[in-house]
């Protein structure tokens, strides 16, 4: 099927680019500088393909939008079954930064939150912090393509404002969650939220988790396919925090936000998009980008329990295979 992504997203662009609603955010002093016109929306398809418009090459910081891929690095260094020993799998209705644990386990909720996303990050392998925080870059870079750099500015901003992350981390060390090297695990988590990122780089990204985990613009691999679905499926129910349900319904896909005004959404098999723009609404996710993926949803049938969605996802031989075994229990 082909869809005429650039005329979409000039006429989506333009419906939206006017629209007020939110504000930007002010709890990280840094942030709070962002310049509430700026818009920018970019799409990669599986096959390579770039359509943007707006402010798309305009540089943000990722926030909450690595936790995904912070996330699948976490599992390629231990396994399915260790990070889940860490961090659960759980919705939750709390907001991001809520200072909660799950009540049987004290493990954080799922991987998402802050409290789970301080957590993976913890499980992120290495030597020393720096050599660490290079391993991260390394993986932010095969997803992106090009060599990513962080924001110093808005991580000593971050760093010296975290309080409330700082509680949660400390909440954590206390049930064995985190270890005794807490303040190297906020740097780590505070640095992976400053990486310099554009739009076009969130919709490369997005698309690398729709390509089976291999960039379409480099052809590398960025994640091993097994732990696809892990991501996705933590990004479906829970990479919205309590708009992660309604967001699914209505949208029908995978998706991440963060509080720098960045959002990525992913079509499995058939592209990655992703939206800048800093005007947040009460639960820290930008107004504009909520818009862009229901529009870009509903003008292209990309739901993913869509009913032709489901039919190009089933093989011809399962198909066949199956029709055959109901006629002949007829």
């Amino acid at each position: 099927m082909s869809y005429d992504w650039q005329t979409a997203l000039d006429e989506i662009y333009a419906d939206y680019k006017d629209l007020q609603d939110g504000r930007v955010a002010d709890y990280i002093p840094e942030l709070a500088k962002a310049d509430p016109s700026w818009f920018g929306i970019s799409v990669v398809t599986c096959r390579g393909e770039q359509f943007n418009v707006g402010d798309w090459q305009r540089n943000f910081t990722i926030q909450s939008v690595s936790k995904p891929f912070v996330y699948g690095l976490a599992l390629e260094d231990y396994g399915r079954e260790a990070v889940l020993e860490k961090v659960g799998v759980e919705p939750t209705g709390d907001p991001f930064n809520a200072i909660e644990l799950d009540h049987l386990s004290h493990r954080p909720l799922n991987p998402m939150v802050n409290a789970g996303a301080m957590a993976t990050s913890s499980l992120v392998r290495g030597e020393s912090p720096s050599h660490r925080f290079n391993r991260l870059l390394e993986a932010f870079s095969r997803y992106t393509g090009r060599e990513m750099a962080a924001d110093m500015s808005v991580f000593l901003s971050e760093k010296s404002s975290g309080h409330r992350n700082r509680a949660i981390a400390h909440l954590m060390l206390n049930f064995g969650i985190l270890e005794p090297n807490v303040e190297e695990t906020l740097d780590l988590y505070f640095q992976q939220c400053s990486l310099l990122v554009t739009s076009r780089d969130l919709a490369t990204m997005a698309a690398t988790l729709a390509n089976r985990g291999i960039n379409p613009l480099t052809q590398q691999m960025a994640l091993e396919p097994e732990y696809i679905q892990d991501v996705l499926t933590v990004m479906l129910t829970c990479g919205l925090y309590d708009f992660a349900g309604e967001f699914a319904y209505r949208v029908g896909l995978p998706a991440k936000s963060g509080v720098g005004g960045g959002m990525i959404a992913v079509s499995p098999g058939k592209a990655g998009i992703g939206i800048f723009s800093p005007l947040l609404d009460e639960r820290g996710t930008s107004v504009r980008a909520i818009q862009v993926c229901r529009e870009l949803s509903r003008r292209f049938g990309l739901h993913i329990f869509q009913p032709n969605t489901l039919q190009a996802t089933s093989s011809n031989f399962a198909t066949a295979e199956f029709t055959k075994a109901v006629r002949e229990a007829d």
